[in-house]
């Protein structure tokens, strides 16, 4: 990819969480990632992310740009070339810009939605809602910074749900090519979380009866982040070959015809 690395601010993040049944997790994943479990569950979510003054770092403050993003992510583990690899892979990412959208996946990794975006920010609230060109909604949640984390949560700390996804912070993405997927990792310059008591929570894809059957996928936590100064960096493509058991940075040879 031409840029290899950007930097800004995180303005806003939300990390709304489920735990899964693996088994009906890995049947959603394309092989050979595999779920990565925590509790015996697999973990999948979308994290809700608003930029600011996102930029190369050759281009100065004033000009970077500010846009509203989402991404679907599912905590993943994988072989890369003999080595385990752990990280999310993202099956979909929305965004407001026409930057993203039309330069994703060419100027830097991953191919983005043009979907509109409504939020409300306070200290306090959060609201995000997302709707796709067709007029369909994608994503609706709304939540409230908490006091402390949820107990119902398959995480037994904050800090431990914090580790847990600074782990993923490398994501694989599908591209318009099958067994081909784009990287890019998030290097975060400090960290700070805190909890969200959720109040509304919509999921097209984790709602979707067809790909998690009743029972299959619950809510478990929401996270909350704000005034990151953070850094995405490319990571080499993958690609697997049907039947594999592995990924790797050298994409399969064609077949002759």
């Amino acid at each position: 990819m031409i840029l290899d690395t950007i930097h800004g601010i995180i303005d806003r993040r939300v990390l709304l969480n489920y735990r899964i049944d693996p088994t009906v997790l890995s049947r959603v994943l394309p092989q050979p990632f595999q779920p990565k479990l925590h509790d015996g569950y697999g973990v999948g979510g979308v994290c809700m992310i608003r930029f600011k003054q996102l930029r190369p770092h050759y281009v100065p403050q004033f000009f970077g740009l500010g846009s509203e993003n989402a991404a679907h992510r599912i905590a993943v583990q994988w072989t890369q070339d003999g080595a385990h690899r752990e990280g999310v892979y993202i099956p979909r990412r929305d965004t407001n810009s026409w930057f993203n959208k039309t330069l994703g996946g060419r100027l830097f990794p991953g191919i983005f939605q043009r979907s509109k975006f409504e939020t409300k920010d306070s200290d306090t609230d959060v609201f995000v809602r997302i709707i796709r060109e067709d007029g369909r909604e994608e994503i609706a949640f709304s939540g409230r910074k908490a006091a402390q984390f949820s107990t119902e949560s398959i995480f037994s700390s904050l800090d431990e749900s914090a580790n847990f996804f600074s782990l993923g912070a490398t994501g694989y993405s599908a591209t318009d090519t099958e067994n081909h997927y784009h990287g890019m990792e998030l290097h975060s310059l400090d960290w700070s979380v805190s909890p969200l008591t959720i109040e509304t929570a919509r999921s097209c894809f984790f709602d979707d009866s067809d790909r998690f059957p009743s029972g299959s996928v619950e809510l478990d936590c929401a996270l909350l982040m704000r005034g990151i100064r953070h850094e995405w960096r490319s990571r080499p493509d993958l690609y697997s070959t049907p039947g594999s058991h592995c990924l790797s940075t050298k994409a399969a040879p064609k077949e002759a015809h």
